[in-house]
């Protein structure tokens, strides 16, 4: 019998829509729960012990349900914080009712131990630190760009006077303001002079800018890699911030020694799945011409050429029958 899949996700989530109808036309057993519907919309009774050495139980969604002992795969994408399912009770009781559910039910679903995870939330936290990316990178004998992280506004002088160009990244993404509405900083260029005593009220990350021609998005699920060449008509620094309509995407086939290390780096931080960004500065035969700048592991890659490929990859992994955890 096909196990059934477990996807994580909030409501609104195309990405996971796709996977979700990938496996409905292989016929493959789908449960969608986002865990913020904890209440009536979301009812859960899970046992262990008495003989017992997993987790077992129902979990109800509105529409499905789900036995922990039939779920072969979690496909955990981006569920809704259980902050907003609380948001209306006091600080106090919402903070308690938060930490309840994260630590009962997640505790629960994140530790079924026959089922794959991709990826699994407590690989996604550990892997969204961009200095813990840059150091595996470089132990994988890829190249990064020269990079400080600091708040010493001496330090940041020294290293802009130090190279030729310098930028600015965030770590994070900027979140939503008071109407609820997300926004971005972009990557920018910086120099000596911009810099005053008010770089020390938190962490910065700068870093040599690299002389590309183009960047390079690598999505890798399992052993499948689809890597798509990034251009800009306008030639931006940071090609997220322009229309997305313009952007003129190629296939690019990925070094042998950079795909052996992006396999090994997934590998080295529990991940099926990730999305690598890199900075170009050739034509992308040669190792050296691929200057690695992140990983996603929760990435984004809807809106890529090769979707329907890396759809396809997704539906693969998730209904492959076997045990396993990741």
């Amino acid at each position: 019998m096909t196990r059934t899949v477990l996807v994580v996700t909030a409501l609104e989530d195309v990405t996971a829509d796709w996977v979700i109808a990938a496996l409905n036309e292989r016929g493959v057993p789908v449960v969608r729960v986002d865990p913020a519907d904890v209440g009536p919309q979301l009812t859960f009774g899970f046992r262990l012990g008495d003989g017992q050495t997993a987790w077992s139980g129902l979990l109800r969604t509105e529409s499905r349900e789900a036995d922990l002992g039939e779920i072969g795969a979690v496909y955990h994408r981006r569920p809704t914080p259980y902050r907003d399912r609380f948001g209306q009770l006091p600080r106090q009781q919402r903070d308690f009712a938060v930490a309840e559910a994260r630590h009962g039910l997640s505790g629960v679903l994140n530790d079924l131990r026959s089922a794959v995870y991709v990826n699994h939330p407590a690989a996604v936290a550990r892997a969204e630190f961009k200095p813990g990316q840059l150091l595996k990178f470089t132990e994988l004998g890829l190249r990064i760009p020269a990079t400080l992280v600091t708040n010493d506004v001496v330090a940041a002088r020294d290293f802009a006077e130090r190279h030729p160009s310098v930028v600015c990244k965030t770590f994070r993404g900027l979140p939503p303001g008071e109407d609820g509405r997300a926004g971005a900083i972009w990557t920018q260029r910086v120099r000596a002079d911009d810099f005053d005593d008010s770089l020390s009220v938190t962490a910065h990350l700068f870093q040599a800018e690299v002389p590309k021609v183009g960047d390079v998005r690598v999505t890798v699920v399992g052993q499948r890699v689809f890597a798509q060449r990034i251009t800009t008509p306008s030639g931006a620094l940071d090609w997220r911030c322009g229309d997305w309509n313009g952007l003129v995407h190629s296939p690019l086939t990925v070094p042998p020694v950079v795909e052996t290390a992006l396999h090994g780096y997934l590998a080295a931080s529990d991940l099926v799945f990730g999305c690598f960004d890199f900075a170009l500065t050739g034509d992308g035969l040669s190792p050296d011409d691929w200057w690695a700048i992140e990983c996603n592991p929760n990435g984004q890659w809807g809106w890529l050429p090769d979707a329907p490929a890396i759809t396809d990859a997704f539906a693969d992994i998730l209904s492959t029958e076997g045990t396993g955890s990741s």
